[in-house]
């Protein structure tokens, strides 16, 4: 199969995706048309079916497609116009082809996450990261999930990858910043995510579940990690109501869904870490999607700017 991150303006396309999102909207002149989102495991594709009478057989959203047409360019991006469509029969495809998985080693970075767990000293800290990280069935599913639908790391694998990282900041913060309590701050980085195994659900949907759209991951990971704190005999109260507030706060800010700012210095630690990994990791996907050697890559939301590559310079 021709896989996404090599289609090119011009081509003609003959091939096998995952329609991960369908839409029946109308032109203005009051013509009903689809609009597609295309999915393999290199990327996503926007599609257009102009003409829906010849050619186009019955699909859905989440349906295996073999769609034909021609990639065309629209506003700076590739977009794919539909002239035939049907469903993939069993067989033509496999689904580990339009899943798109982390290029680290899954069971190498949860690995690590056991190290860092073990290098925690408090008794009760330990204890909770044990009570969730070594419960099988959570880790198991921590250790394949998205840590987003679309924004960073929304790949299989990326909700691990992301919490390494933050994790790690968090760590090199405690060696710049001694007066950090690295056993709390190691704990809820490695926690401060764990509600989205509950927000979105896993592929190929990785879509947002009803209680995420109503609860969210953060007020999830906190309710979670309360309950199992409760069942730790001793737990110290104020130990719980920090973690708990790092939890609440790692956002930063009431508008960007934190239902608290941060109080604590762990808080605040947590809050840039989560933000930094976020950010360079929406950059860095940003400079993949790039395949024609541009330097300038355009308007992205998340930095309110137009963004650009750095220049290549001989040594």
């Amino acid at each position: 199969m021709r896989y996404i991150e090599d289609l090119r303006e011009g081509m003609m396309v003959s091939d096998i995706y995952l329609c991960k999102n369908k839409v029946v909207a109308k032109t203005k002149m009051g013509k009903t048309y689809y609009s597609l989102l295309l999915q393999d495991k290199t990327g996503s594709l926007d599609a257009k079916i102009w003409e829906l009478s010849n050619g186009i057989e019955n699909f859905e959203q989440m349906d295996y497609v073999k769609v034909e047409g021609q990639v065309t360019s629209f506003q700076g991006s590739l977009q794919l116009n539909v002239k035939r469509l049907r469903k993939a029969f069993e067989g033509q495809y496999d689904p580990a082809d339009y899943i798109p998985c982390t290029d680290k080693d899954i069971d190498e970075m949860f690995k690590e996450v056991i190290k860092l767990i073990n290098s925690v000293g408090n008794t009760y800290l330990k204890q909770l990261l044990i009570s969730v990280f070594g419960e099988k069935e959570f880790a198991a599913r921590f250790k394949v999930h998205s840590a987003a639908k679309r924004v960073h790391h929304g790949f299989m694998g990326g909700l691990l990858e992301h919490t390494l990282a933050v994790a790690r900041l968090c760590d090199f913060y405690c060696t710049q910043y001694p007066i950090l309590n690295r056993d709390l701050l190691i704990t809820c980085a490695l926690c401060h995510d764990i509600g989205k195994v509950e927000e979105l659900s896993t592929f190929p949907e990785n879509d947002y579940t009803d209680e995420g759209q109503l609860v969210g991951h953060i007020v999830m990971g906190t309710i979670m990690l309360d309950e199992k704190m409760k069942r730790i005999n001793g737990f110290p109260v104020k130990l719980a109501n920090e973690v708990k507030h790092c939890i609440l706060s790692h956002h930063g800010e009431l508008e960007f869904g934190s239902p608290k700012k941060p109080s604590l210095i762990e808080a605040v630690a947590l809050t840039h870490a989560d933000n930094t990994d976020a950010k360079l990791q929406t950059f860095k996907e940003a400079l993949m999607e790039e395949k024609e050697n541009q330097e300038w890559l355009g308007y992205n939301r998340l930095f309110e700017n137009n963004i650009r590559a750095t220049g290549k310079y001989d040594k």
